[in-house]
């Protein structure tokens, strides 16, 4: 099965990061594969049924999205309302005192998830409108914090620590591809779009990138979702 085979290879990428190290600024490291599986099991097997024409790929979890939820962008109230994954967490082993795992008892809203899902909720009306020929995913699991709380993103690594984290979430996003045979992978943001074409140049594969909705940007406080319909029709691709 398509979801089985997904979750065997998330259980690979996360054995083989649980051998990585990384050195300051990074204090803190959470990796959701290990304390929140049940719930990123759950939604494969609910939403990744069989090959998905679309595969939209992030960067890595926002500390309160799929670091609370288990979900790529999974703010706490449309992954249980909307999406109705059940999330099923524990704890990090070492956790920061900033950036508390609390599950559905979350009261913050990650608004990078908020946008993304909510165009999606927005425009399909149910998930299974969107999920029979589309998938989301992050490109690499972890979230990586410095003593202040600030999140590190993949590409402020050291050049050592990159190259070993890139290899194994190369592999696991080249097992993805395997397994859900996307026409198109749209990367959420530049990274993503960079990671995925780098990984799968050998694919018979399309690939686009589309604006990430984080308020890091400026421009996804003017109007997100209506840029990124006009994105994906420049591309050809179905608009969220």
């Amino acid at each position: 099965m398509t979801a089985e085979a997904l979750i065997a290879s998330a259980e690979a990428l996360r054995d083989d990061l649980e051998t990585l190290r990384f050195g300051p600024p990074v204090t803190h490291v959470y990796n959701p594969l290990v304390y929140a599986m049940e719930s990123y099991a759950a939604y494969l097997r609910r939403f990744a049924t069989g090959p998905r024409r679309v595969v939209f790929l992030g960067m890595n979890p926002g500390p309160w999205g799929m670091a609370q939820t288990g979900v790529p962008f999974g703010n706490v109230e449309l992954v249980r309302d909307w999406l109705q994954v059940p999330v099923t967490v524990s704890r990090p082993a070492i956790e920061h005192p900033k950036r508390p795992v609390m599950g559905l008892d979350c009261t913050r809203r990650e608004v990078s998830g908020d946008r993304l899902w909510g165009a999606i909720r927005d425009h399909f009306g149910t998930p299974e409108r969107f999920f029979a020929r589309n998938l989301i995913a992050n490109y690499c699991p972890l979230m990586f914090m410095e003593e202040s709380g600030r999140n590190r993103t993949p590409d402020k690594l050291a050049i050592a620590e990159r190259r070993e984290l890139y290899a194994a979430c190369d592999r696991h996003l080249q097992r993805l591809a395997d397994v859900l045979q996307p026409e198109w992978i749209i990367g959420i943001g530049s990274f993503a779009a960079e990671r995925a074409e780098a990984a799968l140049a050998d694919r018979p594969i399309l690939f686009g990138r589309i604006m990430h909705p984080s308020p890091a940007n400026p421009q996804t406080n003017q109007g997100w979702a209506g840029a990124v319909e006009r994105e994906l029709a420049a591309l050809g691709v179905c608009p969220l």
